[in-house]
């Protein structure tokens, strides 16, 4: 019944953005399309490096586009359906948070889920036009795809939300958040190899790459679902992590006494 609850809640919540952000609906196919091209310009840049050299690191022309593919979709739903796990900071350090104390739902969820970032909708779609333009990617390949998107998504989620909830010890954690932002996403769209092997570590804890990019790369070249269970798994510890330590730092918050409503 909770998971029901919680299930038509981010429904209703994911709603509601598309419909704010439809309104200027130029703005927004235009941020769209913007992103999508962004993007398009890296693909066109690995392709030559690709075409010169025959490879970086082991990964062909293929392996490159699947991590593009996966990084960029996830990291959009990411920020489709939770728009503010980037903007936690500021709400606690500008006492934003009052209204959402008020509501019956889960706090950092009912923070998170508010708010849409229009130009992400561009980023999940790049990913399906990628492998849609990929030759022979059969049935089960979009089902690995598929099964890895919302996981990635769900740690995106939890690594940057985590990182702006340090705001409740250090008042402001944007800059810690900033960085891990770069650092996930610079590793990520690299291959694993190119990395000294002390240090890729890191990549399985504190930048957590590996689950976005390297893991789901496994996956998807040997068809293999433990893999997949592998990045569900971490996906969940992060949103563990993430949710503990916002619900621990709630008892740090102190009201801004903003006057605001929320419908």
């Amino acid at each position: 019944m909770r998971v029901a609850s919680t299930l038509r809640f981010l429904g209703r919540a994911f709603a509601v953005n598309a419909k704010a952000v439809l309104e200027y609906r130029v703005n927004f196919f235009l941020q769209v399309f913007g992103m999508m091209l962004n993007n398009a310009a890296f693909a066109v840049f690995w392709k030559v490096l690709i075409d010169r050299t025959g490879g970086v690191g082991g990964y062909g022309f293929s392996d490159i586009m699947f991590v593009w593919a996966v990084s960029s979709t996830s990291f959009g739903l990411a920020h489709v359906v939770a728009g503010n796990i980037r903007s936690i900071s500021r709400m606690v350090r500008e006492g934003e948070l009052d209204v959402y104390l008020l509501q019956p739902r889960d706090v950092w969820l009912n923070v998170i889920c508010s708010r849409t970032i229009v130009s992400a909708w561009g980023d999940f779609a790049y990913g399906f036009i990628v492998l849609a333009l990929m030759p022979g990617v059969g049935l089960e390949r979009w089902m690995v795809f598929l099964a890895i998107i919302p996981a990635a998504a769900l740690v995106f989620a939890g690594a940057f939300s985590a990182a702006e909830t340090l705001a409740f010890w250090l008042g402001d954690s944007q800059g810690i958040s900033g960085a891990l932002q770069e650092f996930l996403l610079s590793f990520s769209l690299y291959p694993e190899t190119i990395f000294d092997p002390g240090m890729r570590w890191i990549f399985y804890t504190l930048v957590p790459s590996a689950f976005v990019a390297y893991v789901p790369l496994a996956a998807w070249r040997g068809l293999d679902w433990g893999a997949v269970g592998i990045v569900w798994a971490a996906a969940l510890a992060w949103l563990f992590l993430t949710r503990a330590l916002f619900r621990a730092g709630l008892k740090r918050y102190e009201s801004g006494n903003k006057m605001g409503a929320r419908i």
